[in-house]
Parts: C-alpha cells; structure tokens; sequence
C-alpha cells in the first residue's frame, strides 16, 4: 500500500492547559518487528492523555511522545514478525502513544478486529476503557456472578465499560456520579443504583444498599479521602482495585479495615504494564468480550466527536466532566 512520506499529529508545544494543543506535519511512523502501522480514522481521548499534556505523565522511553492510547482504522503496512493480520483489514488498537495522528504504529498483538456490527468511531472507543477494566475488575478484582461492584465516576468511559461488563457477567453493580441526569443515564446503562454524591453519602448508601454487607470489589480512580471511605464500603474478603488518583495518592487511613475484614488493595497502571501482559488481555476480551458486542448485550457509549484540529476543545471538555461516555477525535473519517 503506497503511503504518504508525512502525516498531521497533535503536538503540544509545551506542557501547560487544553490550548497548547496544535496539528503539524510529521513523518509517517515506520512498523517495527511485531508492529502494525494503522491509518486512523478516530482516536479516543482519555484522561491519561490530558495528564501527559499537562506533563505529569511522560510516554514510556520507547513509546511515541505523541498523545493517543486507543484507535481504529486500516492496516497499511506491518513489521517483521506479524502473524494473524493483513494489510487492508480494519482493527482497534491500544497503543503505547501516538493515537493523535493520521498514521500510528501500536503491537500487533494489541490490536482487535472491529466488532461485528460496529463502525470505526464505535471500535476506536474501546481498547482502553475495555483493556483497563478487564484487567482490573475481573483479573485483579476477581469479580465474580452474584457479587457486587462499587465503581466510582460511572459516566466516564472507564464506569460505564465497567457498568456494562459487570451487568453482563452476573454482577450487581452500585456507581457513584455527580448529577441527577448523570445518575438517569447510568441507571439506564445498567446499574443497579447509582449514587449522587454531591447529596448523598455513598458510603451509608452502600450499607443501606447491602443490609451493611458492603461490596465485593471496589474500582478507583479518585483516591484522596475516597481511600478510607472505600475500605469502609468493602465486604469482607474484599477488593479494591486502584486505576487513577485524582484526588490525590496519600489519604489518612485506618488499617484495621485490612485485618478485621481481609481486604485486599491492588491496582495497575495500563500503559506501563508488560506487553505481554496486554496481549493476554487482547487475547481474553476477543474471547470473553468481543462476543458481547456482536450480540447487542454491550454497547458504545459516545458522547462527542472533534475534528484532530480540535483536540484542545476536546480536553477541554474532558477536564470539565460534564461529559456522558467517550469524548472522541476525527482524523480521517470514514
């Protein structure tokens, strides 16, 4: 397939808010052995990404410094060593950076076929949302039917994948959410019950909505004083899982938690883990979750589209959480 010799990218002229963002012309990526190079149509925007711009969340050492951690697209060149695709064939993507641009290279064994009956915008919103919360609720979390989730912020991407899996996999599942109407869209997700918790103590909610049981796994991304208030919600043999901290990393704790109810405490970070640690989880969502798209039991959540030019509005958005589902870019569209 004839490519071009340059490509537009994002680029942050330096780290700093949404409107540093801007497009210029870069070289077209070349596939390294294992590789495939990938014509993006639509990229997703996660939080990690407004963080790197930002500068508190530098690409690993051999990961593109452009910003972008999920795509779709086209297959249009692979490195040595790819088994099991095919120039032409269209995929989704985790990627280790580099989604923010019109051709991007990520492992071949991150990538997924587009689920069938999905377009091209609905594909690229999954790989990291889905990737994470795999790993962290079923892996890590080991949640299992009959049990209970507790997962914060369940409009964003990451709580409504969550919502979504746990439902399908047999769990019950209680989010919290910062609005009424936030609280509607969940419910209508699948949640079980969804928490305001600008008006409601979620952690006497929870006692009340478990007969004082509490919740089986717990998945976090704000941290700060929700630490304590976790451990509190656990059931015995408990887990809380750790994805993010955006209320910070340190937290007054009372450990007793631990000992009298056997908790555990266990998180990850996606980027930084192991390749091989994502191919296993590619492996294991084209096995267990894919299906789940195919068949109409899980959906796409997309709330907004930009154009790549836009990418600063995007994060804009992103940062003011007034958003239901994922934020999106337009590179080449189809």
């Amino acid at each position: 397939m004839d490519l071009p010799e340059t490509m537009r990218q994002v680029v942050a002229r330096e780290p700093g808010p949404p409107e540093v963002l801007g497009v210029k012309q870069a070289p077209v990526p070349q596939p390294r052995r294992g590789e495939a190079l990938i014509q993006v149509a639509y990229a997703g925007v996660n939080r990690p990404d407004c963080l790197q711009r930002a500068g508190g969340y530098p690409p690993p050492p051999d990961a593109s410094p452009v910003i972008g951690l999920e795509v779709a697209g086209t297959i249009t060149a692979l490195g040595e060593s790819v088994d099991g695709w095919r120039v032409g064939e269209r995929v989704c993507a985790l990627t280790p950076g580099g989604g923010y641009a019109e051709y991007c290279t990520a492992p071949a064994a991150h990538c997924l076929p587009v689920p069938g009956g999905l377009s091209l915008l609905e594909a690229a919103s999954l790989p990291e949302n889905y990737f994470t919360v795999w790993h962290n609720v079923f892996e890590r979390g080991a949640l299992r039917q009959g049990e209970t989730l507790l997962v914060h912020g369940g409009s964003s991407g990451i709580g409504l994948a969550a919502i979504q899996l746990a439902k399908a996999f047999g769990a019950k599942v209680i989010t919290t959410v910062g609005s009424a109407d936030k609280a509607a869209y969940c419910r209508d997700r699948g949640a079980d019950h969804a928490l305001n918790y600008r008006e409601q103590d979620f952690v006497a909610e929870v006692a009340n909505i478990t007969a004082k049981r509490g919740v089986d796994v717990v998945l976090d991304m704000v941290g700060g004083d929700y630490i304590e208030k976790n451990l509190r919600c656990l059931a015995i043999e408990g887990r809380m899982v750790f994805i993010g901290f955006q209320r910070g990393t340190r937290a007054e704790v009372d450990w007793r938690f631990i000992m009298v109810k056997r908790q555990t405490i266990t998180g990850s970070t996606m980027r930084a883990s192991p390749s091989e640690r994502k191919a296993a989880i590619a492996k294991a969502l084209r096995e267990h979750v894919w299906p789940l798209f195919e068949q109409g039991r899980l959906k796409p959540a997309i709330y907004r589209v930009f154009p790549l030019q836009d990418a600063a509005a995007a994060h804009a958005l992103m940062e003011s959480s007034q958003h239901m589902g994922k934020i999106m870019l337009a590179v080449r569209p189809e």
